[in-house]
C-alpha cells in the first residue's frame, strides 16, 4: 500500500497537511516514508482503549416511581435491590466455603516476620482452625441461641479472621474491640452484648479487659490470648474469676469436642460493630448475614466487567478490622478464592510490607492518600521538577477524562513507575472511603497509580457502603450514584435550606444492606431509621445533572452565631482543607460570638515548600510560630472560601498554628478519625478565647 493510500484511510484531520507533502515527493522519497506509515498505523490500531463504561455515565441512577424522588443504581434491571451475587454465597459462612472451593485450596490468609517472606495458611487450615475455636467456645457453654456474642480484641492479623470465622460457623456473633475505644467505653460494650469471652492478641489488652470487669460483676468468664502471657496475668484472672488460655489450648480444647457446625441463614446476626460518636457511649450497629453479603455483592456487580477479583489476586490487610470497611473488602476477596496478606501491625512498616507482598488490591483512606500526594510532590523539588511532574499528570489526567487507565505510558515509565512500585508494583485496584478526599489528590493519584481508584460513601449502618463511583467515570468531587444493593433519597432540611425539590438534603437509604438497629437501644435506633426503614445518615447531598450523589454539609454540627446565622463548620472544613499547606482544620463559632476563628494543624512535609516561595524558611516548629506563614494560610483559605461561595459569614475571622496532629491518641478524633468537636473546643480553648480577644480589639 502507498504511503498517500495508508494515510488516507486513517482519516485522521490533522495529518491532511501531511498527505499533501506527501503527493509532491518522488517515489523513492514515498518508499522512505513508508516506515512512517507503517508505524503511524500500527500506533493507532494500538494505542489504549477506553474502558467501556457498565452504563451510561451521563445517567448513572434513575428515579424510582412513586418513591419521594428516589433513586436507584442504573446497573439494576429493576427497582428491585441486589441481595446477593452468588447464590451458593448467602452467608459470611458460605462466603469462606465457595472461597475454598473456587481456589481449590490454595492460599488464604498470609503474615510475616520482620525482614521475613510472607508464611500462607491455606483456606482447609483455616477452616479446620474456625472449626476447633468454634467448638471450644460451644465446649464452654456458648451457642446460637443464648451465650452467642463473641469479643473480638486485635491488631488485623489472621487469627481475627479465623476467630470471626468461627462465629459464623456455629451462627455466633462477633463483636470486634478496639483500644482506642478506652477502657470506660469497652466495659460498657462488655456490659451491653453480656460478652463472656473474649479472644484477645496480645497480654495488655487483657490487663485492660480485668481493669474493666475488677470488681464490677461484669460477664466475662474467659479471655484467650494470641501472644504469649505469663503466670501474674493468669493470677490476675483468677483474682476476677476470669480463666486465661492461650489460642493453642483453646483450639486443641475445641479440636479433642469437636462439633458439628450450626450454619447461619441470611437473616441471622453476623456482627455488632460498635460506633464510636463524637459523643455518648458507643452504639451496637446489628448487622445480620445478608447485610454484609448485599453491600459486598453491589461492589462485584459494579466492578464485575473490568475488575472482577480472582483466585490470583492478593490483599493488604492494614485498615482496623474492627470496621465495617475492611471487613467488607476482606469478604470480596475471600468469596473469590483470593489471598489476605497482613501488615506486621506496625504502620510505620506498612511501605515494606507492600513491597514483599505486592498485593493487587489496596483499600485506603484519605490521610493516606495525603500523605503519599505529599511525598510525591515534595521530591519535586526544583522548578524543573515540578514542571515535568505537572507536565506528565496534565497528560495522563487527558487519557483519565477519556476513561484510559493504565500503567504503562512513557510518563509512567519516566515518572510515575517509583510511586507505583512504592505500593509493590501490582495495584490494580483501590478504593477510599470513610472521610472525604481532596478532589486534587483523588485525581492524581488515580493518574499516577494507573489503576481502577473508587471512591465510595456509607456507614456502619448502611454496612460499609451506599454509593460508590463507576468504572469509567474518573472525575472527583462526587462519591458516585447509589450501591445496587440499596436506593438513596434526600430529604428536607428547611431550617439549613436543604430542599429535596431542588435535588438536596438529608441522605437517606434503603435496602438489604440497612442494619437492624442498635443493640438493646430501641431509641436510639428509632431516631435512626424511620418507620418507612429509611436509615438517616445526618449527612446533607445534593444529586448531580449525571446522577451521582456530591455529599456537601452535615446536618448534626450546625450552630447560631450571634446575628442568628446558621453554621456548618465540617462543609467549611472541607473547603480549607483543600489548602496546599493545611493537614487539619477546626472551625469554631458560637451563639455568643459573631465570627468564626479556627485552628489549623499545617502539613509537615508541604509546608516548608510551599512557604518557600513566599520567601519564607525554617524548621517545621519555627514556621508554625511565624506570623507571617499563619497570614500567608489564612489569605489561602479564605481565597479557597470565596471561590466555593462561602458566604462572608462561613469564613473564619481568624486562625492560630498548632504543629501537632489531632489524633486518636491525643483524644481529639474518634477511632474512624472523625473530628470529638466538644474535645477540640476544650483542648484548644485558650487560643480561641486569644483569638476573639484580638478581633475585639
Amino acid at each position: 500500500m502507498q504511503a498517500q493510500e495508508v494515510l488516507r484511510q486513517l482519516r485522521i484531520p490533522e495529518l491532511d497537511d501531511l498527505r499533501q507533502y506527501f503527493r509532491g515527493l518522488p517515489t523513492n522519497a514515498l518508499m522512505g516514508m513508508g516506515a512512517f506509515a507503517a508505524f503511524t498505523t500500527y500506533w493507532f490500531a494500538s494505542r489504549p482503549k477506553a474502558l467501556k463504561a457498565p452504563c451510561d455515565l451521563g445517567m448513572q441512577s434513575l428515579e424510582m416511581p412513586g418513591a419521594e424522588r428516589a433513586r436507584r443504581s442504573a446497573l439494576n434491571d429493576s427497582d428491585e435491590p441486589l441481595t446477593h451475587y452468588y447464590s451458593d454465597a448467602r452467608t459470611m459462612y458460605e462466603v469462606f466455603q465457595r472461597g475454598l472451593r473456587v481456589s481449590n485450596n490454595g492460599p488464604c490468609l498470609g503474615s510475616r516476620k520482620p525482614n521475613q517472606p510472607y508464611e500462607w495458611q491455606s483456606y482447609k487450615e483455616v477452616a479446620d482452625r474456625a472449626e476447633n475455636i468454634g467448638s471450644a467456645l460451644l465446649h464452654r457453654g456458648h451457642s446460637h441461641t443464648g451465650d452467642k456474642f463473641i469479643g473480638i480484641f486485635s491488631q488485623n492479623r489472621p487469627e481475627w479472621t479465623i476467630s470471626e470465622l468461627a462465629c459464623y460457623t456455629y451462627s455466633m456473633v462477633a463483636v470486634p474491640l478496639y483500644d482506642t475505644l478506652g477502657t470506660e467505653a469497652i466495659g460498657y460494650i462488655i456490659d451491653k452484648a453480656a460478652i463472656s469471652t473474649v479472644i484477645c492478641d496480645v497480654p495488655e489488652k487483657a490487663w485492660m479487659i480485668l481493669d474493666c470487669v475488677s470488681g464490677k460483676g461484669r460477664t466475662v468468664k474467659t479471655i484467650v490470648l494470641i501472644e504469649a502471657f505469663d503466670t501474674d496475668l493468669v493470677a490476675r484472672g483468677q483474682e476476677c474469676g476470669i480463666d486465661i488460655l492461650s489460642l493453642k489450648e483453646f483450639e486443641t480444647l475445641g479440636k479433642a469436642n469437636h462439633q458439628k457446625p450450626v450454619l447461619p441463614n441470611p437473616e441471622d446476626l453476623a456482627i455488632v460493630c460498635f460506633t464510636s460518636g463524637t459523643t455518648g457511649n458507643p452504639k451496637g450497629a446489628m448487622l445480620t448475614h445478608g447485610n454484609v453479603i448485599s453491600n459486598t455483592a453491589a461492589f462485584i456487580k459494579i466492578t464485575q466487567v473490568h475488575c472482577m477479583l480472582d483466585l490470583h489476586d492478593i490483599h493488604v490487610s492494614y485498615l482496623p478490622l474492627a470496621h465495617m470497611f475492611e471487613r467488607v473488602v476482606q469478604g470480596v476477596v475471600l468469596i473469590h478464592g483470593a489471598r489476605i496478606g497482613y501488615f506486621q501491625g506496625d504502620i510505620r512498616l506498612l511501605m515494606d510490607d507492600l513491597k514483599t507482598l505486592q498485593p493487587t488490591v489496596f483499600p485506603v483512606v484519605p490521610r493516606l492518600l495525603n500523605r503519599m500526594f505529599d511525598k510525591v510532590f515534595s521530591q519535586a523539588n526544583t522548578p524543573l521538577k515540578k514542571w515535568v511532574l505537572d507536565f506528565a499528570f496534565r497528560r495522563k489526567e487527558a487519557e483519565l477524562k477519556s476513561g484510559v487507565v493504565r500503567k504503562d505510558s512513557m510518563w509512567d515509565k519516566i515518572i510515575f513507575k517509583k510511586v507505583q512500585a512504592s505500593l509493590g508494583g501490582r495495584v490494580r485496584l483501590m478504593i477510599t472511603g470513610a472521610a472525604p478526599v481532596s478532589p486534587t489528590i483523588l485525581t492524581f493519584l488515580r493518574a499516577a497509580l494507573g489503576c481502577q481508584f473508587y471512591e465510595g460513601y456509607g456507614q456502619t449502618e448502611c454496612t460499609a457502603g451506599c454509593t460508590m463511583s463507576m468504572p469509567g467515570d474518573w472525575t472527583a468531587g462526587h462519591v458516585g450514584p447509589p450501591l445496587p444493593c440499596n436506593a438513596v433519597k434526600l430529604v428536607d432540611v428547611a431550617e439549613m435550606n436543604y430542599l429535596a425539590a431542588n435535588g438536596e438534603g438529608e441522605v437517606c437509604i434503603k435496602g438489604p444492606n440497612v442494619f437492624q438497629g442498635y443493640l438493646k437501644d430501641p431509641e436510639k435506633t428509632e431516631e435512626a431509621i424511620d418507620k418507612d426503614g429509611w436509615l438517616h445518615t445526618g449527612d446533607i447531598g445534593k444529586w448531580l445533572p449525571n446522577g451521582t450523589l456530591k455529599i456537601t454539609d452535615r446536618k448534626k454540627h450546625i450552630f447560631k452565631l450571634a446575628q442568628g446565622e446558621y453554621i456548618a463548620p465540617e462543609k467549611i472544613e472541607t473547603v480549607y482543607n483543600l489548602s496546599d499547606p493545611v493537614a487539619q482544620i477546626f472551625v469554631h463559632g458560637d451563639s455568643l460570638q459573631a465570627c468564626l476563628v479556627g485552628i489549623v494543624v499545617p502539613d509537615p512535609d508541604f509546608l516548608p515548600i510551599w512557604i518557600k516561595k513566599k520567601g519564607i524558611e525554617g524548621s517545621y516548629s519555627e514556621l508554625c510560630k511565624n506570623q507571617d506563614v499563619k497570614t500567608a494560610i489564612l489569605e489561602d483559605i479564605l481565597r479557597l472560601g470565596k471561590e466555593a461561595g462561602l458566604k462572608s459569614f462561613e469564613q473564619v475571622r481568624d486562625i492560630a498554628l498548632h504543629p501537632e496532629m489531632f489524633s486518636v491518641q491525643n483524644g481529639l478524633l474518634t477511632p474512624t478519625l472523625k473530628a470529638k468537636r466538644t474535645e477540640l473546643r476544650s483542648h484548644f480553648r485558650e487560643q480561641i478565647d486569644e483569638l476573639y480577644a484580638k478581633i475585639k480589639m
